[in-house]
């Protein structure tokens, strides 16, 4: 590798660690790295989990949207979406309203993700898309594709059972 790409590699990690250590605290760190869409049909997810008793209890978008904070044109989008692919059920009208279809330990965030999400959106190189995959990869290569490796093990691991309230 070139002086320069390595001189420029050690500045990009110098910066990435330093903002890391400035900025993550002070936020709280870092939580769900995809979309608003996704992030929504999570915390939708999440509260039907919270309350799931088998299909009893039924939530509409309204209940779900106003609970968790959320815009409720975007919550009803979502719910059809997941409606759509058999992770909720439904009834419309006065009375109806969305439960879990399947236990909330049958459901991984996984499954709600990709339904909002490219299944081919990768990690661009931060050097820019002519360096990694044209000969060298760049010093940030191992450590990127390791991380998102362990991101989709925990979506795929982890199960909406973590959000029922026992």
């Amino acid at each position: 590798m070139s002086t320069w790409r390595l001189q420029i590699a050690k500045a990009e990690k110098e910066s990435i660690l330093s903002f890391n250590a400035r900025i993550l605290p002070q936020i709280g760190g870092p939580m769900m790295r995809f979309g608003k869409v996704a992030q929504t049909a999570v915390a939708a997810m999440s509260l039907l989990a919270e309350r799931y008793d088998g299909g009893k209890t039924k939530l509409n978008s309204a209940d779900i949207a106003a609970a968790r904070d959320l815009p409720k044109p975007v919550v009803a989008k979502v719910l059809t979406v997941l409606s759509s692919v058999g992770l909720v059920d439904g009834v419309r009208g006065p009375g109806g309203g969305y439960w879990l279809k399947r236990e909330p330990s049958e459901i991984s965030l996984l499954d709600i993700v990709r339904e909002f999400e490219r299944a081919d959106a990768g990690i661009m190189c931060p050097f820019g898309p002519t360096w990694c995959g044209n000969g060298e990869p760049c010093p940030m290569h191992d450590s990127l594709t390791r991380i998102a490796a362990e991101w989709e093990a925990y979506l795929s691991t982890t199960r909406l059972a973590v959000f029922r309230v026992e």
